[in-house]
């Protein structure tokens, strides 16, 4: 069989090592024809370079952050003819299945070409681990780890010079990131996309650690968390107000902004750390890489066993299908029972 594989979205640690899986298998097992579709989407949309890849390319990626693949954030559907052009660079280059391996979008688009009878199959990766219908996406383990040990990193300086840190870390609709690296970190609060932040009680919280004699704080906020309706600042915060072809915004700037208002409020001394890209790049942790590695060797199987529209997942400890469809009809927010585990910590 001819399969093409993509990479698509934000780059994201053990992207290498599902595409080395995929072509280990694909080609000793199955005699596969392995071909890389580079730039997402975007190249099964302008038939760019789509070119098989051997054994001997991928045997030493394992341990490489990014996708060789290179990826985009590409949205066929906002083109002219879109799905009737990936159709027929499809047939051009003779795939007889495509894997898709992305977050929240890149599935999206995943499933509507699998509507119109492509045959595809999905891999979920972001280090948000937003994607419903798995229970853990690769890239996660990293990120939080990353995180981690910047909040341990900060915590040396915070409590040497009783300041209030605000770290800002990723989670566009979800607070999983922000939630675990805060926990694993020891934060003093969490903030999320989920629950919408009270400053009152941000306030009340850093002041009553300080009447303890707890001089520093540490809070964790995830980058799409909003203020409470009824706050005189923005609720959202942007980097810039273009939105891309999938129709999200830049976001970043919240921990500026609570750093400067819990300083008017308090007087303490406040600053703020932005994790930014940081988080979603360099090394794959052990975990993500035999993750990203199992995801690899089920997909290609999945292609063989023809369960295409299926999303490669997590299920316990178990490596599964499920219909693509489904999964990506919400996205896998946290629930209030995990939140009121960090709130133990909070103040």
């Amino acid at each position: 069989m001819n399969v093409g594989i993509l990479t698509g979205g934000g780059d994201c640690p053990g992207l290498n090592a599902v595409i080395r899986a995929i072509v280990y298998k694909g080609i000793k097992h199955y005699d596969d024809n392995i071909l890389g579709i580079y730039k997402g989407w975007k190249g099964l949309l302008d038939g760019g370079k789509i070119v098989p890849i051997t054994v001997e390319e991928v045997t030493n990626i394992l341990n490489l952050g990014g996708t060789i693949l290179k990826t985009s954030r590409t949205n066929p559907f906002k083109h002219k003819d879109g799905l009737k052009i990936i159709q027929k660079n499809i047939k051009k280059y003779k795939l007889d299945a495509v894997i898709a391996i992305g977050g929240e979008d890149t599935l999206g688009v995943a499933a509507k070409l699998h509507k119109a009878k492509v045959k595809v199959i999905g891999i979920p990766k972001t280090i948000d681990n937003d994607v419903d219908g798995t229970d853990q996406t690769f890239g996660f383990d990293t990120a939080v780890n990353i995180a981690t040990e910047a909040i341990d990193r900060i915590r040396s300086t915070a409590e040497s010079h009783n300041r209030v840190f605000i770290v800002e870390v990723m989670g566009r609709h979800a607070g999983w990131l922000a939630v675990e690296a805060g926990i694993a970190g020891g934060a003093d609060m969490i903030l999320v996309p989920e629950y919408p932040i009270d400053l009152d009680e941000v306030v009340t919280s850093i002041v009553k650690r300080h009447a303890r004699g707890e001089e520093f704080s540490i809070i964790v906020v995830a980058e799409g968390a909003a203020l409470k309706k009824g706050s005189k600042e923005k609720t959202y915060f942007t980097v810039e107000a273009e939105a891309d072809e999938f129709g999200h915004v830049r976001l970043g700037g919240i921990a500026y902004t609570l750093s400067k208002i819990i300083h008017e409020k308090t007087g303490y001394d406040c600053r703020n750390v932005i994790l930014g890209h940081i988080q979603r790049g360099g090394t794959p942790t052990a975990y993500d890489r035999v993750l990203s590695t199992r995801y690899g060797i089920h997909a290609i199987d999945s292609v063989h066993k023809n369960k295409f529209g299926s999303l490669v997942a997590l299920k316990g400890t178990k490596i599964v299908t499920t219909p693509l469809v489904q999964a990506m009809k919400r996205i896998k927010t946290i629930d209030s029972e995990y939140y009121k585990i960090a709130e133990v910590f909070f103040g």
